[in-house]
């Protein structure tokens, strides 16, 4: 690790400590040439995975904009916020570990859906009545008919 005070190429880790996050080491260095000290962070280098929305663009993947999205649908709705965090990082985990460097918005989507109503069913219906785009509400009334037919059968087989 280069010296930011001198530039030498020569350092020794004085001290090494994990983020509370757990996701870098935080490493105190002390330069051979000058003595001083300063400090590096090593963290995971991912590969970016873009996202390619319906109209064809493409973004960077953001799990901020899932968490968003996963509140908003849950407003007003006794969903503790440990089971919102649980739910994108479930989601986080699986694109990433898809090892592909695309994935639609419409495969995200279903992630969230599906994760959604395991946790809470209406705000299962609120994220799929704005990520289907019900046109009317036939549209809306099959979905939850699925849903209801699916609580049934599974009440039945208790």
């Amino acid at each position: 690790m280069k010296c930011m005070f001198c530039g030498c190429m020569e350092s020794k880790v004085i001290d090494s400590r994990q983020s509370e996050d757990g996701t870098s080491v935080r490493r105190r260095r002390e330069c051979t040439a000058c003595g001083k000290r300063f400090t590096t962070y090593e963290t995971i280098e991912t590969t970016p995975i873009l996202v390619i929305k319906n109209s064809g663009a493409r973004q960077v993947f953001d799990p901020a904009k899932i968490k968003n999205g996963i509140i908003k649908a849950c407003e007003k709705r006794p969903v503790p916020m440990y089971k919102i965090d649980k739910l994108v990082e479930d989601i986080t985990k699986q694109v990433y570990n898809s090892l592909e460097q695309e994935i639609t918005s419409k495969k995200i989507g279903e992630l969230v859906m599906a994760g959604l109503k395991e946790i809470d069913e209406v705000a299962y219906i609120r994220f799929a009545s704005v990520y289907r785009q019900f046109k009317d509400t036939a549209s809306f009334l099959e979905e939850l008919k699925n849903i209801l037919n699916e609580n049934g059968k599974a009440s039945k087989g208790d």
